[in-house]
């Protein structure tokens, strides 16, 4: 029983996967916040393009 016990103190599986899982979190969060501000950045490099061959 105890070393059942130590076992299961000592495994570090599911942290490891909480972890990943905020990495993941928290990159999707920057990306969501950073992607209009970059959409706007294109839209307006690209209007001239779009003018210039309409």
């Amino acid at each position: 029983m105890y070393k059942a016990i130590a076992h299961f103190k000592s495994n570090e599986d599911g942290a490891t996967a909480i972890e990943y899982a905020l990495i993941a979190a928290a990159t999707g969060l920057a990306l969501i916040a950073t992607m209009p501000g970059i959409g706007t950045s294109v839209q307006n490099l690209l209007s001239p393009l779009a003018a210039a061959l309409s």
